[in-house]
């Protein structure tokens, strides 16, 4: 059988072989099997919650229960928000934004809502039950000071041991950057917005 492998085959064999020795070794190398992460999905371009319900999806899938607290997007009837609603008691939503910044134009209100939100947030994660949690547009809030950072900061490193927490939205602060354990850039190369498209469902909502 072997003798009927052409050259490049041959090539492509060799080649995996050694790629799978070195990634091997690599996976042998670490020695941490479980760890919650802190994720923080952040940049200009389009996906970061997007690739946080994601993650819930996958979850969902493994039985774990969730819980998803949205800060700045209001009570938008999102198709994520309806689906996801169709797993009952295994996911913990909470939408307590009341619109980007823009829309409110009221800084007291902002601080307000965020500050419910937040306290939400340590309710989720006071929740032994709950192994994944996404903090939706978490971000924006940090950016506009409507939260204390230092305060974020340390009950998110504080987290139990087995608690995943996703962070979503542009402009993640440096401080928070350095303390994930994985971060992820949404980089805008092309978006149909640009060219008046406007968001439409199914895709942005």
């Amino acid at each position: 059988m072997t003798d009927n492998i052409t050259p490049l085959e041959q090539r492509h064999r060799d080649k995996m072989v050694k790629r799978k020795a070195v990634q091997d070794a690599e996976v042998a190398s670490k020695s941490v099997h479980e760890k919650g992460l802190l994720i923080v999905h952040t940049g200009a371009g389009k996906g970061k919650s997007t690739a946080a319900f994601g993650l819930i999806l996958r979850a969902l899938g493994h039985d774990w229960k969730v819980g998803v607290v949205q800060f700045i997007k209001g009570a938008w009837d999102t198709g994520e928000k309806r689906a996801l609603a169709r797993f009952g008691d295994a996911i913990a939503w909470h939408t307590m934004g009341e619109g980007f910044t823009w829309e409110t134009q009221d800084r007291a209100r902002d601080v307000a809502a965020a500050t419910r939100a937040w306290n939400q947030a340590k309710a989720l994660m006071a929740d032994t039950t709950i192994r994944l949690i996404v903090l939706d547009e978490l971000n924006i809030t940090l950016r506009y000071d409507y939260l204390d950072l230092d305060e974020v900061l340390a009950a998110l490193a504080a987290r139990r041991a087995d608690l995943h927490i996703v962070v979503t939205g542009r402009n993640a602060k440096p401080a928070l950057i350095e303390l994930a354990d994985l971060v992820s850039e949404m980089t805008a190369v092309k978006h149909h917005f640009a060219a008046g498209v406007r968001a439409q469902q199914g895709i942005e909502f």
